[in-house]
């Protein structure tokens, strides 16, 4: 078997949806993931199939039985390891020029410039409630206008909002000043989701525990977050196609069939966007 690599075959089945020029463009760019777990390992491993040859990641955990239902890296072989290793070495398994730099204790003030130097696009894996980095690292992107793709996997269906640099930004449109943290989680729910079809299916809605940080998840959810990660990821780098940054959302839910792209000039503070909010903090909080 031969088993030297060679970057132009291994990805030669990109070509046709992307030029050979376009490939080569993608092979150049570095992209920083934050979270390694539901859905950034996903997003990882896509990027890199997609032949982009460098990226910074970050996670401070390892892998628990409690990850097998939805993470790409979790197996009983990887049980106590840590994900960015793990992850790592499945990335370098698919190309191994890959350039990866490691942030094993996680995301903090001190890192974020290390982190995000030289990334072309920052793609947001953080467990939904980490929120207080969350909105340091989306502070930084902004200063330095590098585009954002952030995707939660909602239910089995994923929302999804992208920020590119002169547009509305993250903290205008959820709102999150002045709120503590319970409240935050809800403005972040209410405004990746503004839809919610997923509220149709939840048939146990107690496993949805904002107040001790815990939620129900399934792995078609973060699936369908990196597919359309990979895909916005592809034009945001290549600059074509149409990128519906905010203050536009994205939510499609495969369990409804339903799909709805909306625009919300003023993001959670839109007065019918309020009143969804002030009704879940009662709910939730």
């Amino acid at each position: 078997m031969n088993t030297d690599f060679n970057y132009e075959e291994a990805f030669s089945r990109n070509i046709g949806w992307v030029t050979e020029e376009e490939q080569q463009i993608l092979r150049s760019k570095k992209v920083a993931i934050a979270g390694m777990g539901g859905v950034g390992g996903f997003h990882l491993l896509t990027l890199a199939r997609l032949g982009i040859s460098a990226f910074h990641i970050a996670d401070m955990d390892e892998f628990e039985q409690a990850n097998f239902n939805r993470q790409v890296g979790a197996t009983m072989n990887t049980i106590d390891q840590a994900k960015v290793e793990v992850l790592s070495e499945m990335a370098l398994a698919i190309n191994p020029e890959i350039s990866i730099k490691t942030f094993d204790d996680g995301i903090n003030i001190k890192n974020i410039d290390s982190f995000l130097d030289g990334a072309d696009l920052y793609v947001d894996g953080l467990d939904f409630f980490v929120l207080d980095i969350r909105r340091k690292i989306f502070a930084r992107c902004a200063e330095l206008k590098i585009p954002i793709i952030t995707a939660a996997p909602i239910g089995m269906g994923t929302g999804y909002l992208i920020y590119m640099p002169g547009k509305m930004t993250f903290e205008e449109y959820f709102q999150f000043k002045e709120l503590d943290e319970k409240k935050m989680a809800v403005n972040f729910l209410i405004g990746l989701v503004p839809k919610a079809f997923h509220r149709h299916y939840l048939v146990d809605p107690s496993r949805m525990d904002l107040k001790n940080k815990r939620g129900p998840s399934t792995v078609m959810g973060c699936l369908l977050c990196t597919g359309v990660v990979g895909t916005e990821s592809l034009k945001i780098l290549l600059k074509r196609g149409s990128v519906y940054a905010l203050p536009w959302y994205h939510h499609y839910d495969a369990y409804c069939g339903k799909w709805k792209r909306g625009w919300m000039p003023w993001g959670n503070k839109n007065p019918i966007q309020r009143l969804k909010c002030y009704a879940a903090y009662k709910i939730f909080t």
